[in-house]
């Protein structure tokens, strides 16, 4: 988990949701800013995963976006965007392991072989022979 959070820049606005008469005073939703090209904190290949994997979060820019507006207040909402961002980053960079192949086992086929033929003399048994 790397703390990159002084590549990160800030914008607010009104935020819609709760806070009453603030709401329309005050500026509490916070988009955070991260230039991924410009990272220092992660090589080509990490800022390759991060592009590729996060490309609905990035604009044609380079920029990624996220908006929080959970919180009444500025300083909460900042603290989240920057939680959630890092959060996002650290998922991105997780390469999952590739599935190896396997066959069935012989005894895993007699078996369904055994269900499919107990089955088969079942529905076999309800028919009207002559």
């Amino acid at each position: 988990m790397k703390d990159f959070s002084k590549e990160l820049s800030f914008k607010t606005s009104r935020s819609s949701g709760a806070g009453g008469q603030n709401v329309n005073k005050v500026e509490t939703a916070v988009t955070v800013l991260w230039l991924v090209d410009e990272s220092e904190f992660f090589n080509k290949y990490q800022k390759g995963l991060i592009m590729g994997k996060l490309k609905n979060r990035i604009n044609a820019d380079g920029y990624m976006f996220l908006t929080v507006s959970e919180s009444r207040t500025q300083l909460m909402n900042k603290n989240k965007a920057i939680e959630k961002i890092i959060d996002l980053v650290d998922k991105a960079l997780i390469v999952p392991k590739k599935r190896l192949a396997t066959k069935p086992s012989k005894g895993q086929k007699q078996k369904r072989l055994d269900t499919k033929k107990k089955i088969s003399e079942k529905k076999d048994n309800r028919k009207f022979k002559f």
